[in-house]
């Protein structure tokens, strides 16, 4: 009897889930524990294991989105049960792909399949396998991929370099005419598929901008007295038991904030401001998917303004450690009231923007690098650490009066951070 592939639920918060690839074409033969397709919710993609052994059955083509429980796919006892589910249901055209990156590579069928033919100058393989096949100077063309289609997974590319120095040869030199992609008369590095979080990514930050009536003020926080005060904190690290980081403060200062002017933590659902009892900072966390990828996921601090800055440092360290090991599920990214993106880790460079309120929030504000500029002080001009500051706030919710209150309250707090004893 057929068993049903359906979407699982990741989270306790889950409620649906998109399609983003099958692993295997219409009638293959599953082994139960394989990789049978990937889903992908809040930006996250995650593998799907098949539960049984027996022939695919595919339902529902990549790119649609179904409620937790539906069933997207079958798995028959024997080709004739197939032919059956088949006469039944008919099977979108779908073409079996590469799976997305994710922290662990999937393993790889018993028999190496040959490369699958392509574009001129164009190999199928996977981010982290390029990346081990680039670092021993490997010419990965040379592969043979045991991945779907042929894809060259990180299996093949150790295999290799454990056949010895002929299998490791240094790439040779690069021919004097261009076998790549050219589009347009301009020579193609490498061309990436908008799939996965790129694509989640892309849809979530038009929609955000299609729905909002977006506005960004812009203003900057000395940092005097918050450099002193981590200073401090660090040289008792030891005692303390954590490092706090520029971001643990600013969650803490920004949840003490948004208590002070509620309006603030509220969203437009259903044609109403609703203001949200719970406080729930978001933290953006820049990821580097591949050599010239790159992504971004907003995992959350529940309940901040309840948390002592020692709970906030590690409630931080967790999501973005899970965030980065590609472990984070739909629980850990999703709830936010109010979204922390703090860019001041890229570089010291003294800039502002103008973030995108993530959905469903009402703001969004983007922090930049400390750096010394000069300020008046008491009617003298003197050098000061400022930090730019960027705060996008949606118009149909929030007017600029509630949008200057908090940033007031925010800008006292950062820069007078003794005040914090007196609303203890």
């Amino acid at each position: 009897m057929a068993r049903d592939i359906a979407i699982p639920k990741l989270g306790m918060t889950m409620k649906e889930a998109k399609v983003v690839a099958w692993m295997f074409n219409e009638g293959d033969r599953v082994e139960q524990g394989r990789i049978v397709m990937q889903v992908e919710t809040a930006k996250v993609t995650h593998d799907v294991e098949a539960q049984d052994t027996g022939f695919l059955h595919i339902l529902v083509p990549p790119g649609e989105t179904h409620p937790v429980g539906h069933a997207v796919g079958q798995i028959a006892d024997s080709e004739e049960e197939l032919a059956e589910l088949q006469a039944q249901t008919p099977a979108p055209d779908v073409t079996a792909a590469a799976p997305v990156e994710t922290s662990a590579e999937p393993a790889a069928p018993a028999a190496a399949a040959a490369p699958a033919a392509g574009p001129p100058g164009k190999v199928k393989i996977s981010p982290l396998a390029k990346r081990l096949a680039q670092e021993h100077n490997l010419d990965y063309t040379t592969v043979a991929g045991s991945g779907p289609n042929g894809r060259i997974v990180k299996e093949d590319i150790e295999k290799a370099l454990a056949a010895g120095p002929a299998a490791a040869a240094p790439v040779a030199a690069a021919a004097e005419a261009w076998t790549g992609e050219v589009i347009d008369g301009k020579r193609v590095k490498t061309a990436m598929p908008l799939q996965g979080m790129r694509k989640a990514i892309s849809d979530h930050m038009v929609a955000s901008l299609q729905v909002a009536a977006q506005l960004t003020t812009m203003t900057e926080f000395d940092m005097t007295e918050i450099i002193k005060l981590r200073k401090l904190l660090v040289a008792r690290e030891e005692k303390l038991g954590f490092r706090v980081s520029y971001t643990d403060l600013l969650v803490y200062l920004i949840a003490k904030a948004l208590k002070a002017v509620p309006v603030m933590n509220s969203s437009l659902i259903d044609g109403r401001v609703v203001l949200w009892e719970d406080v729930h900072v978001g933290v953006a966390v820049a990821l580097q998917i591949s050599e010239f990828e790159s992504g971004l996921i907003v995992p959350v601090v529940k309940n901040a303004d309840q948390k002592s800055l020692a709970e906030i440092n590690q409630a931080v360290a967790s999501v973005v450690k899970k965030a980065r090991e590609g472990t984070v599920v739909p629980d850990d990214v999703t709830g936010s009231t109010f979204t922390l993106t703090n860019t001041g880790t890229f570089g010291n460079i003294y800039a502002h923007g103008t973030p995108i309120i993530n959905q469903p929030e009402s703001a969004i504000l983007q922090t930049g690098s400390i750096v010394e500029r000069p300020a008046v002080v008491e009617g003298q001009v003197v050098p000061r650490p400022l930090m730019p500051a960027s705060l996008t706030f949606d118009h149909r919710v929030l007017d600029g009066a509630p949008a200057s209150a908090f940033i007031a309250e925010l800008k006292d707090l950062i820069e007078n951070p003794a005040i914090l004893i007196l609303s203890e």
